[in-house]
């Protein structure tokens, strides 16, 4: 079956990525994390609906655990059985048309298929969600900012087990790559897609 069509092809191509939401959580402070996790995922889903009215492509960008077998259900399944992770996973879990893109590492796209989808998909333009701000969206931002595509990172979809620390990244963000980090309460995604790329 082909891929459905996407708007905002061309320059202003964007698509909305969800890292490493779909979380055991099993990892000193990982249940702290939680309710952060959460209040980013209510923000997160808002953007999903926005990007669904856009018919804008939707990428879960997600670690494999050190599973080197695991593949999208498997990594579903084994998130949701535990304790800590449960609850964000049922929040969290990516639709049938939504891509799954898996990560061995920090970024998304090292080693990954991402650097091939996303100009596939026409993009440009990346709006960067997810745990934990500070590590894998940090460098995943990195990643993106080398390759030139602009990026969104709004500050209320995105969490670390330290506030400092996610204030601290989303500042090298905005200051080191030009990304916008302004909240979903304040600027939409139909609105960034259609600002002046740069």
């Amino acid at each position: 079956m082909k891929d459905p069509p996407h708007a905002f092809s061309g320059r202003q191509g964007a698509a909305l990525l969800i890292i490493d939401m779909i979380n055991d959580l099993d990892f000193p402070g990982g249940g702290s994390l939680l309710p952060k996790a959460l209040a980013a995922g209510e923000s997160i889903l808002r953007l999903r609906e926005q990007a669904d009215r856009l018919a804008m492509p939707v990428v879960y960008v997600n670690d494999n655990y050190g599973h080197w077998r695991s593949e999208r259900s498997s990594i579903i399944e084994a998130c949701r059985e535990t304790s800590h992770g449960r609850a964000l996973v049922e929040q969290m879990a990516p639709r049938d048309t939504d891509y799954f893109v898996v990560k061995p590492q920090f970024s998304g796209f090292y080693a990954t298929t991402l650097q091939v989808l996303l100009p596939k998909l026409g993009v440009s333009r990346l709006v960067l969600t997810g745990i934990a701000a500070d590590m894998c969206v940090l460098f995943t931002a990195a990643d993106g900012h080398m390759r030139d595509y602009s990026l969104w990172t709004p500050h209320d979809a995105v969490a670390s087990l330290s506030d400092e620390r996610c204030a601290w990244a989303l500042e090298i963000m905005r200051a080191g790559m030009g990304a916008e980090t302004r909240p979903t309460s304040v600027l939409t995604l139909r609105d960034w897609c259609n600002a002046d790329p740069r």
